[in-house]
């Protein structure tokens, strides 16, 4: 699998694959991507998901990549290491049940890409206790905290990259998403801290703030996803995924794939909540109930 730019290849983690990335979210969409183009960089591979029969998958799919890349040695090839974590991500203690098993194999994490998500379109009221618990934690929690476990070991080693998702609707203060946006927006200040703090350290903090991205999070016909596409307000994973790389190892504050979301922006900022309210009210009717 070729990707849409080339990425410069660290001659380091040829040598033997001496680095891990660890990606959560990995038994589908745009996690499995992320590993299939971390691995052929050179990179060992964390996965980590609560679907072992995705993450099984993705095994399957990140070794065929590796050994047909014709930029790794046989050698390296049989270097190569992956490590499958099939864990709850919003565990109250998923962060530290994943650092103990990358521990417990000697894993020194130079990257980590805070995948996982939760999509949905619901008013707070109408939607279930459980369903914002979880959002919660697996967009609040649990990368804050895998942050706190790998950060001081980048530090140490005078080398980091941390990938956060984030989200156009972090300014998108609107209701039936203003509880994914309230999560996303979190995620977009903490990391502007950290990054913060991170600096002169070697240790960099990147945010994507992705629009629409073409993958089974957003539920749509195929006619309308055709049509979003076209229209490039919704971009096909693989694009997300190579510029959020990209930007994140030329340790870049942030990046914002599409025209399109970089001028909706300032509008999601100005909308007068009497218009949103009235938005609101119309397609309440539709929104997923959860």
């Amino acid at each position: 699998m070729q990707p849409l730019f080339e990425l410069h290849i660290m001659k380091k983690n040829f040598e033997n694959f001496k680095r891990y990335a660890l990606i959560t979210g990995a038994a589908s969409g745009m996690g499995r991507i992320y590993a299939q183009r971390l691995a052929v960089m050179g990179y060992n591979v964390v996965l980590v998901d609560i679907n072992a029969a995705g993450l099984d998958e993705t095994e399957d799919m990140v070794r065929k990549d590796v050994q047909a890349s014709v930029d790794i040695t046989g050698q390296a090839k049989k270097d190569f290491r992956l490590i499958k974590i099939v864990q709850d991500l919003s565990a109250m203690d998923a962060a530290d049940r994943v650092y103990e098993v990358t521990q417990e194999h000697g894993c020194e994490v130079e990257v980590l890409v805070n995948n996982a998500g939760i999509m949905y379109c619901q008013g707070i009221a109408e939607t279930s206790e459980r369903i914002l618990r979880l959002i919660m934690m697996v967009h609040m929690n649990t990368p804050l905290m895998l942050c706190r476990k790998y950060v001081g070991g980048m530090k140490d080693r005078g080398c980091g990259y941390i990938l956060n998702i984030s989200s156009l609707a972090s300014w998108m203060i609107w209701p039936g998403i203003g509880m994914y946006g309230s999560t996303k927006r979190f995620v977009r200040d903490y990391s502007r801290e950290l990054r913060i703090e991170c600096q002169k350290t070697g240790v960099s903090v990147t945010n994507a703030y992705f629009g629409a991205v073409d993958t089974p999070l957003i539920p749509l016909k195929d006619s309308l996803r055709k049509l979003a596409r076209a229209l490039t307000v919704m971009i096909p994973p693989e694009k997300a995924v190579d510029r959020a790389l990209r930007a994140t190892f030329r340790r870049r504050r942030g990046v914002m794939p599409g025209l399109l979301n970089k001028i909706f922006k300032p509008l999601c900022i100005i909308m007068p909540d009497f218009l949103l309210g009235w938005v609101y009210r119309i397609a309440k009717p539709y929104l997923m109930k959860v």
